[in-house]
């Protein structure tokens, strides 16, 4: 009698369904598609890598010149250019992380179809461009606090329970919209809009201490508490608003698990309709 040797895969059964061994097993993947996004976001380009230092620093430029000179936004009495450049260095890792993760679904469809890999793969690995780019974009706020002659905060070293948990946030929404993008297309057009919607709602160009009735709008944004810890820490004009930052990271975990629920029940259906 013949064996059948064939081997039938499914998806396991549980809210999160998460193997953590076979994650690990397929590490090498993830590095691979994360290399692979380094690549193609570089290749080709005019100015390469040097993109990650112009995207916040030509912002923070504009920024400066209608927020800061034009229209005189209060900066909580630092230099208009520290104070802004401080907030977009994170949410530009927010931002770019997002609008990379809502789309890695369709870009990989197919790998998709064709091969199987833990799918939660994918969207994480296109957030590891961001982080190179924010680690790279950062060297730049040493210069602009030099030029202003501003010292660094001894807080600093803290920076990366901020860098982890906007990581956190950003992988737990990629989670979602590359879920939903799989079946509607339009998703990945709809995530620019929100994110140039959502910095008015974030204290990147303004304090919040200027938000004054509208505080509870930026208080349920999980970017603000991230956003306000990352710039005390750098500049240390202020105190850690700890509370606030609490309330950021337990949102952050929400939306995370979240996400990633909403990921594992849909993605048994990926490769039939992607």
């Amino acid at each position: 009698m013949q064996k059948n040797n064939s081997i039938t895969i499914k998806p396991r059964k549980g809210v999160l369904s998460i193997d953590l061994r076979e994650l690990w097993r397929y590490k090498e993947l993830l590095w691979s598609l994360a290399l692979k996004e380094i690549r193609v976001r570089y290749k080709q380009t005019l100015i390469g890598g040097v993109w990650a230092i112009l995207q916040p620093f030509l912002t923070m430029v504009v920024f400066t010149i209608f927020f800061g000179q034009m229209i005189k936004i209060p900066s909580d009495n630092i230099p208009y250019a520290v104070f802004s450049y401080s907030g977009l260095l994170l949410w530009t890792l927010f931002s770019n992380g997002l609008t990379l993760a809502s789309s890695s679904t369709i870009v990989n469809q197919q790998l998709i179809s064709k091969i199987y890999f833990p799918r939660v793969i994918i969207p994480t690995s296109t957030t590891i461009v961001g982080l190179i780019d924010y680690i790279i974009a950062f060297l730049i706020i040493f210069g602009i606090m030099f030029y202003y002659e501003f010292t660094p905060s001894a807080m600093i070293f803290l920076l990366p329970i901020t860098v982890f948990f906007t990581w956190m946030l950003i992988t737990g929404l990629g989670f979602f919209f590359s879920a939903l993008n799989v079946k509607y297309r339009d998703v990945r057009y709809v995530i620019p809009f929100i994110t140039r919607t959502l910095i008015f709602v974030t204290p990147v160009i303004y304090p919040i201490s200027i938000s004054g009735n509208f505080k509870w709008l930026l208080i349920i944004n999980p970017m603000t508490g991230l956003i306000e810890a990352h710039r005390a820490m750098i500049l240390g004009h202020q105190p850690i608003d700890w509370q606030l930052l609490t309330i950021s990271i337990i949102l952050t975990i929400i939306i995370f698990f979240t996400g990633l629920i909403y990921f594992k029940r849909t993605e048994r259906y990926f490769a039939d309709i992607i």
